[in-house]
C-alpha cells in the first residue's frame, strides 16, 4: 500500500472522493473496502492500474509520462514547462490522473505518480534512469567516483557533496555541449543515438576498453555507464542535455480529425432492423446443420476452409457470416466438442437457447461477440486466421473492438465516419496502449462484423450498437461461462426488442408453391420454412419455394404430413397445392427405408423392390435381393440414399433407434429444469434461471461518505481488537482469536463455525459491539456474526 495516497485520500471531500470511486469501480468490487486503507491498497493494486490506463486518452499517460521523466515529485508548472504549453493545458489532463487516483497532489502540491504506472514506464519518454541511479549504485566504487570528478574539473570532497556536482555538471545543456565539443571523432553521434533512441542499448563490450575510443571517452566523463559487458546506459539528465533546451515531449491535446458525413436516420433503423434478427435466424440454421454434420477441426486445431464453405453453403449464408457466427456460438456455448461425434455439435445450451424469445438470443450473440479475443473478419498479411484456431493477439483483440465501437459510439447523432484511416487514429488517442499494427488491422474487421450483427449501418452506429458500447467495464472474457451483465442491461434489453420489432411471424403462399415473407422473417418461421422449402431470395422480403425434395426432408425430420400442414396454416393460408404435394410426398415417403446395418434396403412392395435391384443407374450400389422385401448394398448408407434419391425414389435412413439422431454435447447439467417438447418430436430440459444474485455494489457518493466516517472510528478501534476479541470469542483458542483479529485489523481471509453448524468465509471484518461485522463471500454481502457464538475459525486461501 501506498501511505502517500491513503494521506492523499484522507485530505479528500466527500464529492471528490466520490468522484474517484466512480472512475474506479474496480475498488468498489466485492468485498467493497469499509476504509480508506483498504481503498488505498486496492487503488494501488498493479494489475488495476494498468486496467485503469488502458481506458483513459493519449494525453493524460503523456502527462503521466512527463511527470516520471522529470522525477517523482515535480510541480505543474514545471511539467507544463516541460511540455511546452501552457499550464491551464496541462490542468485537466492532471485532474483527469487524480480522479482516477493514477496520480494526486502532496502536501506541497508536488505530483506524485503512482507505483503502478511507474512500473509501466520503465523509461519515460526514452529517457533512462537518473544520475544519482548510477553515481550511487555498488558498482562505482569511491575512486571511480573521485576519477569521473577529476575528469570533469571538479575538486575531491565527501561522496554526498561529489555526486552532486557530478550531477549539476551533467544536467547543464551547456556544459555537456562544450563536453562533447573536445571528445573524440564519432563520439557525437554515439551520444546521440543514445540520447534519442536509448537509454538502454546493446554495445560491442571491447570498445570501452581502447584507449581514444569514443565509447571509453562517454564512460570516463559519466555520458555513459555500462551495468554489464554487452550492454550501455545513458542517464536521464544526460540525454535530456543532450536534446537541448527546445525539446518538448510529445503533446496532443485533441483527438485527430475524423471525416463524417450525415446519415438518414430511418435507413440506418431500417438496415439495423434486418440484420439483427437475420443473424439470430441464420445462428440457428447453422447450429441445426451442425447437429445433423458434426464440425471436424484440423489436427492444427479449428475448423479448415472447406468445412467453412460447406457449411456457408448449406444454410444460405456467405463465408464471412459463417466465419463470424462459428466463433460466436463456440464463446457463447451453443457450439462444444463432441468426442462421440468427432466434431462441434449444438451443446444442451442451444435447446434452451432457441427456446427463449428473440431478443434474447441476440443478446447472448452480442454479449458473446463483445467479449470474443479473436476477430473473424481480421486480416494478417492478407489471409483470414483459421476459424476457432489460436489467437496470439488474445484479450487485445477484444480491447480493440471495444475501442472502435467506443469511437463511434462519441460521434453524434446519425453521423457517419467516413474515413477509416482517421477512425483509427481517433481510436488510438482514446486508446493509446493498443498496439497501433493490430488495431489497423483490427478495425476494417470490427466494422464488418458489427455490420453483420446490425451495430453499424452506412458506417454510423446504431442504436443497439450504441447500448452494446456503452456496456465497456460489463463486458466480462471469453471464459467467462457466467451470464454476463451484457444480457441483461436494461439499455441493451430495449434495444433489442425494437431492433427485432418489426419481425413478420406469417407468410404469403402461392399457387405457384412459393412462399413470400414481406419483410425479416422471424427465427421460428424461417426455421419452419427452411425444413420444408428451398430459400431462393432473401433481404427486403424473402422468398421460399417448395419441392417434393424439401417437403421430403422436412418428413425425414419427423414431420408428418398432417403436421406439416398444420404447422404451415398458422403462419399463413396454405393453397390447394401445396395441399396435394405435401399430401403426395407423403403417400411415397417411407415407401423405402435404408438402414446402416450393413446398409440393407427394404421395402413392404416385393415389386417395387425388384424393379430398384434391376436399376441400371443403381448398378453401382451392387444391390443384391436378399429376400423379397429387404436388399443388401455394398455402398454405404449415404451413398446409397444418395444414389436412390437420384433417380427418384424417396428412401429414408433408420438407426438402430428406429428415428434420426440429433446429436447434441452436454457441458453442463441442468437441474429443475422442465421439459420441453421441440420440433420434430424432440424433448430437451429447460433450465430455470439458477445466476447468483450478489448484492450490488455500493453507490460511489454514499460510500464515499461511509469511508470518510470510518475515519474516526478505525482512530478509535485501534488497539481494541485483540482485547475485544479475546474478551468476547470465549468459546476460541488463543491462536483462532489472533487470526480472527487479523480478519478485523489486516482484513484477511478465513472460515469461521457457529454454534449451530453453519460456516461460512469471512474477510474484512469490523468489530460492533459484540458482533463482528464481516464480508461473507456465500451471501456476496457484509453479514454480523456474534463474537460469543464463533466455535471455530481456520485459516483459507483464496
Amino acid at each position: 500500500m501506498d501511505d502517500h495516497l491513503l494521506g492523499w485520500l484522507k485530505t479528500l471531500d466527500e464529492e471528490r472522493l466520490a468522484r474517484v470511486l466512480a472512475n474506479r469501480l474496480d475498488a468498489l468490487a466485492p468485498p467493497w473496502p469499509r476504509r480508506l486503507d483498504t481503498l488505498a491498497q486496492r487503488l494501488g493494486n498493479g494489475f488495476a492500474v494498468m486496467e485503469v490506463m488502458r481506458g483513459l486518452p493519449l494525453p493524460s499517460l503523456e502527462v503521466a509520462q512527463a511527470s516520471l521523466a522529470l522525477g517523482d515529485q515535480v510541480r505543474p508548472e514545471e511539467v507544463a514547462r516541460f511540455m511546452g504549453v501552457p499550464e491551464a493545458e496541462v490542468t485537466p489532463w492532471l485532474d483527469l490522473l487524480f480522479d482516477h487516483a493514477l496520480a494526486w497532489p502532496d502536501d506541497e502540491g508536488r505530483i506524485r505518480v503512482a507505483g503502478g504506472v511507474a512500473r509501466w514506464w520503465t523509461a519515460p519518454c526514452g529517457l533512462g534512469e537518473p544520475l544519482t541511479h548510477y553515481l550511487n549504485s555498488w558498482t562505482v566504487s569511491a575512486d571511480a567516483l573521485r576519477g569521473l570528478a577529476r575528469t570533469l574539473g571538479l575538486p575531491p570532497g565527501p561522496k554526498r557533496r561529489t555526486i552532486t556536482k557530478v550531477s549539476e555538471v551533467l544536467s547543464d545543456p551547456e556544459r555537456v555541449s562544450a563536453l562533447v565539443e573536445r571528445a573524440p571523432e564519432g563520439t557525437r553521434r554515439l551520444l546521440e543515438e543514445f540520447a534519442w533512441d536509448g537509454p538502454v542499448r546493446t554495445v560491442d563490450g571491447g570498445r570501452f576498453v581502447v584507449p581514444g575510443a569514443p565509447e571509453k571517452w562517454a564512460v570516463d566523463h559519466g555520458l555513459i555507464f555500462r551495468p554489464s559487458w554487452n550492454v550501455a546506459e545513458m542517464p536521464r539528465e544526460v540525454s535530456l542535455a543532450l536534446r537541448g533546451p527546445d525539446y518538448h515531449p510529445p503533446f496532443t491535446p485533441g483527438p485527430p480529425d475524423l471525416g463524417t458525413v450525415p446519415v438518414d436516420p430511418e435507413a440506418v433503423d431500417h438496415l439495423m432492423t434486418l440484420a439483427a434478427p437475420h443473424v439470430v435466424e441464420r445462428c440457428a440454421a447453422m447450429l441445426e446443420n451442425t447437429a445433423k454434420i458434426p464440425l471436424p477441426l484440423l489436427k492444427a486445431g479449428g475448423v479448415g476452409v472447406r468445412e467453412v464453405r460447406r457449411v456457408a453453403k448449406d444454410t444460405g449464408c456467405d463465408e464471412d457470416e459463417t466465419r463470424l457466427l462459428l466463433e460466436i456460438c463456440a464463446v457463447a456455448r451453443l457450439l462444444a466438442w463432441d468426442d462421440s461425434a468427432g466434431g462441434l455439435v449444438p451443446t444442451e445450451k442451444f435447446d434452451r437457447w432457441r427456446l427463449d424469445d428473440a431478443a434474447a438470443r441476440l443478446r447472448v450473440l452480442l454479449s458473446a461477440w463483445w467479449r470474443m479475443e479473436r476477430s473473424s473478419l481480421r486480416r494478417t498479411d492478407g489471409k483470414y486466421g483459421t476459424v476457432l484456431g489460436d489467437d496470439p493477439a488474445g484479450a487485445a483483440v477484444a480491447r480493440a473492438r471495444r475501442a472502435v465501437l467506443a469511437v463511434l459510439a462519441r460521434l453524434p447523432a446519425n453521423t457517419a465516419c467516413t474515413d477509416r484511416a482517421g477512425l483509427v487514429g481517433a481510436t488510438h488517442w482514446h486508446a493509446p496502449l493498443l498496439d497501433q499494427s493490430l488495431l489497423a488491422e483490427c478495425a476494417p474487421a470490427v466494422l464488418d462484423e458489427a455490420r453483420m450483427l446490425g451495430l453499424v449501418a452506412l458506417d454510423t452506429i446504431t442504436d443497439l450498437g450504441r447500448a452494446l458500447a456503452g456496456l465497456d467495464t460489463a463486458a466480462g472474457d471469453e471464459t467467462d461461462d457466467s451470464t454476463p451483465i451484457v444480457e441483461n442491461d436494461p439499455l441493451l434489453v430495449e434495444c433489442s426488442t425494437r431492433a427485432l420489432a418489426s419481425v413478420r411471424r406469417s407468410a404469403l403462399f402461392g399457387a405457384d408453391l412459393t412462399a413470400v415473407v414481406t419483410g425479416p422473417p422471424s427465427s421460428e418461421l424461417a426455421e419452419l420454412l427452411d425444413r420444408a422449402a428451398e430459400r431462393e431470395s432473401r433481404g427486403a422480403a424473402s422468398v421460399w419455394r417448395f419441392t417434393p425434395a424439401s417437403v421430403r426432408r422436412a418428413m425425414d425430420a419427423g414431420h408428418t404430413a398432417d403436421g406439416l400442414l398444420a404447422d404451415l396454416s398458422e403462419v399463413g393460408a396454405v393453397p390447394q397445392p401445396l395441399d396435394y404435394l405435401v399430401h403426395d410426398v407423403a403417400r411415397r415417403h417411407g415407401e423405402v427405408s435404408v438402414t446402416t446395418v450393413a446398409c440393407i434396403v427394404q421395402a413392404s412392395d416385393p415389386v417395387l423392390l425388384a424393379e430398384i435391384a434391376g436399376h441400371r443407374r443403381l448398378s453401382r450400389l451392387g444391390l443384391r435381393l436378399l429376400a423379397p422385401t429387404v436388399l443388401a448394398s455394398t455402398m454405404p448408407a449415404d451413398k446409397t440414399l444418395a444414389a436412390l434419391r437420384e433417380n427418384g425414389y424417396a428412401p429414408v435412413p433408420i438407426e438402430d433407434t428406429g428415428e434420426i439422431t440429433i446429436r447434441r454435447a452436454r457441458i453442463e447439467e441442468p437441474q429443475n429444469g422442465r421439459l420441453i417438447l421441440l420440433p420434430g418430436g424432440r424433448v430437451a430440459e429447460l433450465e430455470q434461471s439458477s445466476h447468483l444474485l450478489v448484492e450490488p455494489p455500493p453507490d460511489p457518493r454514499e460510500h464515499a461518505g461511509r469511508l470518510l466516517a470510518s475515519k474516526d472510528n478505525a482512530a478509535q478501534q485501534n488497539g481494541r481488537t485483540w482485547a475485544v476479541i479475546g474478551r468476547l470469542a470465549f468459546r476460541l483458542p488463543t491462536a483462532q482469536q489472533s487470526l480472527l483479529g487479523f480478519v478485523v485489523d489486516r482484513g484477511v481471509r478465513a472460515a469461521i463455525t457457529l454454534t449451530d453448524g453453519l460456516t461460512a468465509t469471512i474477510s474484512h471484518g469490523e468489530l460492533r459491539g459484540g458482533v463482528l461485522d464481516a464480508w461473507c463471500e456465500e451471501a456476496g454481502d457484509y453479514l454480523e456474526f456474534p463474537l460469543a457464538d464463533i466455535v471455530e475459525v481456520r485459516s483459507t486461501y483464496a
